[in-house]
């Protein structure tokens, strides 16, 4: 039913801008119908056009440039932001006093009233409300931030590659977040910055878990279906997650000197313990992910995650390596608590509580000590977990 509604806004979109467009493409081909030929993306081209000349983008706001040559030792992240919902969480980031700020998925919930349109209207008025807001707007004049994306700011819940709007969805994405001109020439929104003196050089690599990621392989339904998601892990050799481009990007910035790496996945990457969204639906590219990160160029690591309203630190080995992962997840969108949390889905990779209480994740680097600190806080900044390991 979704998909057949997808197909028919996209023919309805195309038709009203790009009819003389797609006749000429056919009009060798007899009998053809003019949309048969045609990606989703050429089809929707003419209409964006059109749009773009209609519409007001979102901006999200001026923030101040990280420069290159600051040291950092104080990078704070956080997923799971709804404009609708309090923006209380950003005094509390603001008081921990942070160097950068990733924003690293479901930054605004624009799927949340889509009707198929292929425009996007929610995800526009999404931003639009998010930018409306002083606390957000505050915060985001005074500290440097990056972002990445996941599904409700992607354009549709559990949404990859296939998604017929997800060009529209990324101009919206990197008009809002004001991405730089490398962003902006290759599809796809990962992106990455190398910051610091020699010996103390961080290199933040945001990941685009999305733009290019394979349907998923979902599991079939039954009365004794089990709790923890509806997807299942899918070894096919021609299924991705970061698409052969970024993947090549990927290995070529992990080659780059740092003396630190921090790697932004939107879902999560360690854990196997569940059967929502995360790399644990391709077991073959989360090998591949671990493989290429055990074989970087060295340094030290850490994976941030989002996307699961719950928050923990995990742990695995690879390649004699022992890997950090914090997943901080949610800003203000938490949906339930820790004890029943923790109980409701046990993993021999989390080394913590399962926090379902509102939280954001700090990184701490001890440069003379070389060691890194995960933290994990609470919506009044009280610690809920920290993790420090040397590298």
């Amino acid at each position: 039913m979704r998909q057949s509604l997808l197909t028919a806004t996209i023919l309805a979109a195309a038709s009203l801008s790009a009819a003389p467009l797609l006749a000429d493409n056919h009009a060798s081909e007899p009998g053809v119908p003019v949309s048969v030929n045609l990606t989703p993306d050429q089809l929707l081209a003419p209409y964006y056009a059109e749009l773009r000349k209609k519409v007001a983008m979102p901006v999200a706001g001026p923030t101040p440039a990280l420069a290159p040559a600051t040291t950092l030792t104080r990078i704070a992240f956080g997923s799971c932001n709804h404009q609708s919902a309090p923006q209380h969480m950003w005094a509390q980031i603001a008081s921990a006093n942070p160097q950068l700020f990733l924003m690293i998925g479901d930054n605004v919930y624009g799927d949340n009233g889509w009707d198929a349109d292929a425009g996007l209207e929610s995800l526009r008025k999404a931003y639009a409300l998010q930018a409306s807001h002083s606390e957000f707007s505050g915060f985001r004049a005074k500290y440097p931030m990056m972002a990445t994306w996941d599904d409700h700011d992607f354009g549709l819940n559990d949404a990859g590659g296939s998604f017929p709007m997800r060009r529209w969805g990324e101009e919206l994405f990197e008009t809002f977040w004001g991405s730089s001109d490398a962003v902006r020439a290759r599809p796809g929104v990962y992106d990455s910055t190398i910051s610091g003196p020699e010996g103390k050089r961080v290199q933040v690599i945001m990941l685009d878990a999305r733009f290019f990621r394979s349907d998923l392989k979902r599991m079939e339904w039954s009365k004794d279906r089990p709790p923890l998601g509806g997807y299942l892990p899918d070894d096919s050799a021609t299924k991705t997650v970061l698409g052969a481009e970024q993947w090549a990007w990927l290995e070529d910035e992990l080659a780059k000197p740092a003396d630190v790496r921090i790697l932004v996945s939107s879902t999560q990457v360690i854990t196997q313990a569940h059967q929502y969204e995360g790399w644990t639906n391709f077991p073959a590219e989360r090998a591949k992910l671990l493989n290429m990160l055990a074989a970087r160029e060295d340094s030290g690591l850490v994976i941030l995650s989002g996307d699961r309203h719950s928050a923990g630190v995990y742990k695995t080995e690879e390649a004699g390596e022992t890997m950090w992962e914090l997943t901080s997840s949610s800003l203000n969108l938490s949906f339930g608590d820790v004890e029943k949390n923790t109980a409701r889905e046990p993993d021999a990779s989390r080394t913590t509580p399962f926090f379902g209480i509102e939280n954001y994740g700090l990184i701490d680097i001890d440069w003379k000590a070389k060691a890194l600190t995960m933290t994990l806080k609470g919506n009044d900044s009280g610690m809920l977990a920290a993790q420090t390991f040397k590298w």
